[in-house]
């Protein structure tokens, strides 16, 4: 049976981390983001049942690179992750420019639940 890790890396690591992974032979699972403290994101990878996530804290002022230039597909997550949280994610390689979703509130998610 495989095993969970969460390491923990500043977002600056992000693109050398994620290329390790690849060439380990590791498949993006997903990418997740919550606001905890901060936009927390998760970036979720998976070989032979072992998981790794990738985690950092940001702000919505700090640009994160896309991944997608070492795994195409992830331009989705990213993309609704800079949309409904507000997370700066530059060079996404297929960018909706905020028009993914139909919503009527810009980054409903980059505030906590209560704030304003």
């Amino acid at each position: 049976m495989g095993q969970q890790t969460i390491k923990m890396i500043s977002s600056n690591e992000l693109l050398a981390e994620t290329l390790h992974l690849k060439n380990e032979g590791y498949r993006l699972v997903a990418i997740t983001c919550t606001n905890k403290d901060g936009m927390e994101l998760s970036y979720s990878f998976d070989k032979d049942y072992d998981f790794i996530n990738l985690r950092f804290v940001t702000d919505t002022e700090e640009e994160i690179m896309s991944i997608s230039i070492i795994y195409p597909f992830s331009f989705l997550y990213e993309n609704e992750i800079k949309e409904l949280f507000g997370v700066n994610i530059k060079d996404i390689s297929i960018d909706f420019n905020n028009s993914l979703y139909k919503i009527p509130v810009k980054t409903p998610f980059k505030t906590k639940e209560g704030e304003k």
